[in-house]
């Protein structure tokens, strides 16, 4: 039996000075306890009978990865950002961390919340795990936006060398100046200051062994052969100066996934949502407008 709490402990002001952007309304903070005993936290905000949009952070992030894009999204947005297993105050399980799991979860919290499908909206790892949904489970998967995405991180050069080099050999505690570094390389323009502290503050909170046994559970699906599969809307976000994601695995992924588009943002890193979460909102309330999924 799945249970959901809630609580309202994110404020205007607070919300303000950590995104540097204004916003109307908080978000309200809850958590919903799965069938599996593993318990999710994440924010909701948005007409309760609008479109459902599920955001899925990557490595090491939280549901506060999509803060500076959630005060820009229309009302008719109901959007759930989520904390996925392992990481920010969500549960650590002793297993499970291939993106099946993931996968897995974001049905469960999909069946908890009684949404019959969503938007799912995935950065990072989280496009993997947002690709895993699709390919899983279709019939919940009403569109598909993919930012940062990956063809297949079990055949990227750029997260093996993460691997062998930094993650493979992690200890605690975490030394914060990898966090920092980590989180830093995936933008290449300005963020608030207050927001890349918030970035870092929720990576800490990851044990080594969270984030071994995530990017290990990773590297060992090659889903880019069941890519076809994807028949929901699907937008890819790219911007053009991210290191770790070339654009030829954006194209490949257009090629394969049947009517998917690219947006590139130019100067942008791997994480473009941050650096642009007004266009990034902007691009997604437009991909489901033109998707007619309203």
């Amino acid at each position: 039996m799945s249970g959901i709490g809630t609580h309202t402990s994110m404020e205007m002001n607070r919300k303000e000075i950590e995104t540097g952007r204004p916003v109307e309304m908080a978000p309200e903070m809850r958590s919903v306890e799965l069938p599996t005993g593993v318990t999710l936290q994440y924010v909701e905000q948005g007409d309760p009978l609008g479109i459902p949009v599920l955001f899925l952070h990557g490595l090491g992030d939280s549901w506060h990865s999509f803060e500076p894009v959630l005060p820009y999204l229309p009302e008719s947005v109901r959007a759930f950002a989520l904390t996925q297993r392992g990481h920010g105050d969500s549960s650590r399980p002793d297993v499970g961390y291939l993106l099946q799991d993931f996968a897995a979860d974001v049905a469960s919290f999909m069946d908890a919340l009684e949404l019959e499908s969503a938007v799912i909206v995935g950065h990072s790892l989280g496009s993997a795990i947002a690709q895993r949904v699709a390919i899983d489970h279709p019939e919940r998967t009403n569109g598909l936006v993919l930012e940062g995405s990956f063809l297949s991180l079990a055949n990227n050069p750029v997260a093996q060398e993460i691997w062998d080099s930094v993650i493979s050999t992690l200890e605690d505690p975490v030394d914060p100046s990898f966090v920092r570094e980590f989180q830093e390389s995936t933008v290449v323009g300005p963020v608030p200051d207050a927001f890349m502290e918030t970035l870092v503050r929720e990576s800490l909170k990851l044990p080594a062994r969270i984030w071994k046994s995530t990017v290990a559970g990773a590297l060992q699906d090659d889903f880019s052969g069941e890519l076809y599969k994807i028949e929901a809307p699907t937008l890819l976000v790219w911007g053009d100066q991210d290191e770790m994601v070339p654009r030829r695995e954006q194209e490949a992924q257009t090629a394969v996934i049947a009517g998917s588009r690219l947006v590139v943002y130019h100067a942008a890193g791997h994480s473009a949502h941050w650096e642009e979460p007004d266009r990034f909102a902007s691009d997604l309330a437009r991909f489901i407008e033109s998707s007619k999924l309203i």
